[in-house]
């Protein structure tokens, strides 16, 4: 089974990559609103948070909707429970199974115990131990693989053809896209007036329900994807001329920090993407790093370097949002503390005898 052709909901077109790109569907806004209400009581309603402090260093006022803090640790859970909640019970006989970099994972086994099904996760070998920790926690079967696109596929496939059980594609699914665009009525309802959203873009679930759902109800909004520039598919994609194509898949997984967008943009998310999103901009990752830290020394919260990414790009000046009022969503905290990027802090000095 193919990262690229994704399940449920209307599937690709068949044909050229550019075929696919344009004839993919999505969810409508009617799809995002049905699941915030099928979510209702199952996720939080994360709040939002202004920082005087880092908004006047961009001359902005910046809201923080933070992710970090919802059930499960991420964004993920709600396209997650949105999914399996929209099967029917002879659809679940056999359970779940999904691939992940560990988000989305958690996510599909705390949706499958909460519905009362198995679940089986397969993630990398070389994946963030917390995030490993927490598809245990929630009660999944574990199955290992070599860390690239192919071999997760790969044992997807053999899990699905041997036991039946229903996969929940990470993002390319119109029921998780649906339910990560509940970010975005969550937005307004809490803030009502904004004039740009920076998100993160991996394998694009979450940028581009988020688009689509404030593109229909508030379409003067700006929408600003961000990608790690050592994972930048989408961001070659958006910009690429003439009719979009998907880029070649890797052999490897890109040489990223933010492991929670290693993946790559499908037929169906890219032409979200294309349709709903401003634009799509890179990060270096001595920027991840950096705003990561910001973020844990001023904003008081943990975030992962997935979630640190959109703020990346205001702090090395990838747009100028002078003036604006800035939403920045912090997609996740599931970072391993044992493997901070900056190393150690230093011992404090011996106290005088």
């Amino acid at each position: 089974m193919s990262v690229r052709e994704g399940t449920g909901g209307a599937g690709a077109a068949g044909g050229s990559a550019t075929a696919a790109v344009q004839a993919a569907a999505g969810p409508s806004l009617e799809d995002i609103r049905a699941a915030r209400d099928r979510i209702a009581g199952r996720v939080r309603h994360t709040p939002l948070l202004e920082s005087e402090t880092l908004g006047r260093e961009l001359d902005a006022r910046l809201y923080f909707k933070c992710e970090n803090l919802q059930e499960g640790g991420a964004f993920k859970v709600r396209g997650a429970t949105n999914a399996v909640f929209s099967l029917p019970p002879e659809a679940l006989a056999a359970g779940v199974v999904t691939h992940s970099s560990g988000n989305h994972g958690a996510a599909v086994a705390r949706a499958a115990q909460l519905r009362g099904v198995p679940a089986v996760v397969v993630m990398p070998h070389n994946s963030s131990a917390a995030k490993l920790e927490l598809v245990r926690r929630y009660g999944a079967t574990l199955e290992l693989c070599e860390p690239s696109l192919a071999a997760r596929e790969a044992a997807v496939a053999r899990i699905v053809a041997h036991s039946g059980a229903a996969f929940v594609h990470p993002y390319d699914d119109v029921r998780v896209i649906a339910g990560q665009g509940t970010v975005a009525l969550e937005l307004l309802e809490d803030l009502r007036e904004f004039d740009c959203v920076l998100c993160p873009v991996g394998g694009g679930g979450l940028a581009s329900g988020l688009a689509l759902a404030l593109k229909a109800l508030a379409p003067a909004v700006r929408i600003i994807a961000v990608e790690p520039a050592a994972a930048d598919d989408a961001f070659r994609a958006f910009h690429a001329p003439g009719a979009p194509e998907l880029p070649p898949a890797p052999t490897s997984m890109p040489p990223t920090l933010a492991d929670g967008l290693r993946g790559m943009v499908s037929a169906r998310t890219l032409g979200l993407l294309r349709r709903h999103v401003d634009d799509v901009v890179t990060v270096s990752e001595a920027g991840i790093v950096r705003a990561m830290r910001r973020l844990w020394s001023e904003l008081h919260v943990i975030v992962e370097p997935s979630s640190a990414v959109p703020y990346a790009a205001l702090l090395e000046r990838r747009l100028n949002v002078a003036g604006q009022r800035v939403i920045i969503v912090l997609s996740g905290g599931n970072v391993d503390l044992d493997q901070l990027p900056w190393g150690p802090a230093p011992s404090p000095a011996a106290a005088p005898a």
